[in-house]
């Protein structure tokens, strides 16, 4: 592994070393921070006017297409969520009627409504590819890209995405309040200065 560039070789390429959690099953039931940008950071989902976001039909679809996931996953319950001009957050429960998990009780604070979501310790068992938190990203970034092709948009997501395991409440309420107050933060946002096509 090259250490310095964060890069391994694979089939004597140089790869970049993945950012999940080794250890972590992500099948498991738990919830889950999830980033998503689009390629080369482009303003393709909107912009921000007066701290709020205006949608363009392509980042409607970013949003319709991220309320529908448990259409297509039903042990996933969705939390916050942000599309914002290149990038979208949003938080996601796998919650598996056979999972072994601890429940923790959190506000969410757009509905007010008592939630549920899962903290457990990592295991090393890893459970069907179909249910795990890459095959819902993968399952959410098709049917956006299918929007967009079957509209004449040219649209290109970033190839990966990052994901972070919520530990616990404060860490999840922390989590929404980021989420939520994004677009009156889009200015200080490190996405922000990303070129727009």
């Amino acid at each position: 592994m090259d250490t310095e560039n964060n890069a391994g070789k694979f089939k004597n390429k140089y790869r970049i070393a993945s950012a999940r959690w080794a250890a972590w099953d992500y099948s498991s039931n738990a919830a889950y921070f999830v980033t998503l940008c689009v390629a080369n950071r482009a303003h393709d989902f909107g912009r921000i006017a007066g701290g709020k976001m205006i949608l363009s039909p392509l980042g409607q679809s970013a949003q319709d297409c991220w309320d529908e996931i448990p259409a297509h996953f039903p042990f996933v319950e969705l939390g916050e969520r942000m599309v914002m001009p290149n990038h979208m957050h949003g938080v996601l429960t796998i919650n598996k009627p056979d999972g072994a998990t601890v429940p923790v009780g959190t506000q969410n604070i757009a509905s007010g409504e008592e939630t549920q979501y899962f903290a457990s310790l990592p295991r090393n068992r890893f459970g069907p590819q179909s249910q795990n938190l890459a095959s819902i990203i993968r399952g959410y970034k098709i049917g956006v890209t299918k929007f967009a092709r079957q509209n004449g948009i040219p649209f290109e997501w970033q190839a990966r995405y990052h994901d972070r395991v919520i530990r616990n409440a404060e860490e999840h309420y922390r989590i929404q309040q980021y989420i939520l107050s994004n677009p009156q933060n889009w200015e200080k946002d490190d996405f922000y200065a990303a070129q727009s096509k």
